[in-house]
């Protein structure tokens, strides 16, 4: 019986650990956010730190499931995987719109700054849609469109993803 509160102790540590990463975590990607300078030109490096971000986000998820089936906290894990993973979606799509606004303002129906774009792809991803901003040009249609899949995506395959490594390293841990 002297264990049982002692793994009480240790379960609210790992849990406030696992919080304040987040919180950490999803603050400094949004102070990063909000400090970039995305009011310059569309190039190629643009496009590339795009690609490079939409691909370090998911070497992060298949990182966070690996790490969630060797866990011995399996679904704290996966919380704390989401927690971070959907904000920093968002925040690279805000990004884009962002980039994309200032190099060319007729892409969306209002010239977009931080602020404005981050609440236009929270409204896409929530399948809100108040139609206030919305995309014009080929290109932002476009965009959009990838962020509409890669949100789909986000909430149903990764999702499955991080449920199954749960479900794995519960099984083997109980087996």
């Amino acid at each position: 019986m002297r264990g049982r509160p002692e793994r009480r102790r240790s379960r609210r540590r790992q849990i406030a650990a696992s919080l304040i990463r987040s919180v950490v975590s999803t603050v400094l990607l949004v102070v990063l956010y909000y400090r970039a300078p995305l009011d310059r030109p569309i190039d190629v490096g643009i496009l590339v730190w795009f690609l490079a971000g939409l691909t370090v986000l998911a070497g992060a998820v298949v990182w966070q499931t690996r790490a969630i089936i060797r866990s011995d906290v399996p679904r704290l894990r996966a919380a704390e995987t989401a927690t971070i993973g959907l904000p920093a979606l968002l925040l690279l799509y805000s990004s884009i719109y962002t980039v994309m606004s200032t190099a060319a303002p007729a892409a969306f129906t209002q010239r977009m700054n931080h602020t404005d774009a981050l609440y236009f792809t929270t409204t896409v991803f929530a399948t809100v849609g108040f139609g206030d901003i919305t995309p014009v040009t080929q290109a932002a249609r476009i965009v959009v469109t990838t962020q509409m899949i890669t949100g789909l995506l986000a909430v149903g395959v990764v999702a499955k993803l991080l449920l199954g490594a749960v479900q794995r390293a519960t099984t083997s841990k109980d087996g």
